[in-house]
Parts: structure tokens; sequence; C-alpha cells
């Protein structure tokens, strides 16, 4: 793992507060100071900031947060818009989201203190549910790509983004609950977490996604947990997760 990216997960730096302290020499590896941000840490190398060991603790925690409408999944925003670190109770600082809701869209997130819990989760099949809304009617084009999957440019997709083009799976299930000229609503289960992957896919068809809400992620669900605030995980959640890391390292 990259030296900045192992500081984020384990202090309460962000990423290019962890360059910054690296680029002035306050971080050591080994007892070496080390002050270039991409050198690869090692597992049993020993990291130090101003002399003191960056604990990594073998337990874990795992939180649900209702994200609003309006909040960036970042540390730190160079425009100054509002993070979910702005909101999170301070001893969340730390935690990593696991994939990214979109400024705009809203629902459940999963946060966790274990970097290799939130990489399993995201590179997982995992079903992501999501409630949507789109404007015109769902077409029959637009269910036979989620039937078969399609290729989509980048329209949809934020203006900084470098991917021209995109290939998504078929959908793993999808219900339309609403269907009108003007605006209609579906429920959608995807098992990837591609960059503003629902906004692309109905871009491509001419569609503008207005509403977007995840209501699960996995055996995770949303329920009646209130915008804005938190949970943990519960016991049994916790030992679905427990299985399905087992299971993931047994391949």
């Amino acid at each position: 793992m990259r030296l900045n990216k192992f500081i984020s997960h384990h202090s309460t730096y962000s990423r290019r507060e962890a360059d910054k302290i690296i680029f002035d020499g306050r971080v050591k590896v080994n007892g070496e100071v080390i002050d270039t941000p991409g050198f690869e840490v090692q597992n049993g190398d020993k990291v130090s900031i101003n002399n003191k060991p960056v604990k990594i603790s073998t337990k874990y925690t795992c939180v649900i947060y209702n994200k609003p409408r309006g909040e960036l999944v970042t540390k730190k925003d160079d425009r100054g818009r509002k993070t979910i670190y702005d909101s999170l109770p301070k001893k969340y600082k730390h935690f990593i989201p696991v994939g990214r809701l979109d400024y705009n869209s809203e629902g459940l997130l999963i946060l966790t203190d274990a970097p290799k819990v939130a990489t399993t989760l995201m590179n997982s099949d995992l079903p992501r549910v999501y409630k949507l809304k789109i404007k015109g009617e769902v077409t029959p084009a637009m269910e036979a790509a989620m039937q078969e999957g399609v290729e989509v440019g980048n329209k949809g997709a934020h203006k900084d983004t470098h991917i021209e083009k995109i290939e998504l799976k078929p959908f793993l299930s999808y219900q339309i609950i609403k269907n009108t000229p003007k605006y209609s609503t579906l429920k959608v289960a995807i098992g990837e977490g591609k960059n503003r992957e629902l906004r692309r896919f109905f871009a491509h068809f001419g569609s503008e996604v207005v509403d977007l809400k995840r209501l699960s992620y996995g055996w995770i669900s949303l329920n009646a947990l209130p915008v804005g605030k938190t949970r943990y995980f519960d016991k049994k959640e916790y030992k679905v997760l427990k299985e399905f890391l087992i299971k993931v390292v047994n391949g």
C-alpha cells in the first residue's frame, strides 16, 4: 500500500495532509525518513509520524451512515464543499468509506476503520440496491441494456473524469415502479461500483437521474435509519461479514 494511503487509512490525516507531512520529512518507515508519498509499505513495516508509531488494530468496527444529498464522500474538498466528515462524529474521522455516493446521491454508506475490510467489500460483487427517479420513461433499449450490459461514454460522469468509456455488466435485477413520459421510478440491483455508473447508464440513453438513493449493500440494509444518522453493525451483520471475509480469503 502507498505510504500516503497507509497514513490516511490508519490515522486522522487526509491523503493530502499525509502528502504534506511526508514531504516535510515527518514520516519514518522502519526508522528511516521517507519523503515519497508513493513509497510502498509492506506487511510488517513500522511507520511513525513525528517519531510516534502508527498503530494498526487487528480488530475492526463498521458503521452505517445514511448520507444526505449535498455531501462529498471525501475527507477534504478544494472548493470548500461539505463532506461526510463534517457531519460524522469526530470518532469516525479515520474511518474509510466503502465505495462512494456522489454529491447529489443519498442513502446507505458503510464506513470501517479496517482498510482490508473496506477493500474487500468494494472489490466484491455484492448486490448494491438503489431506488432512483429518472426524467422520461424507461425504454425498451434501456431494459435490453439492463439485461445484457452496455458500453457507455462519459455523459453523466464527473466533469473531471479521464475515463471516456466503461463497460457495464448486466444489472442483477430491476423493477419498474412507475413509468411515465415525464418521470419514471425504478429499483435496481447492480454488482459493481464503477464511478457514477447509474448516472452514466441512463445518460447514455438521453435520460437524467434526478434522485438516487442506495438502500442496501450486500446483507446490510438502510431500513429506518434517519437521514444524517449512523449506527453500528449489529451482531448478525458482523457474523455475516466475518463469514464473508473468510470465504474471500479461502477463495
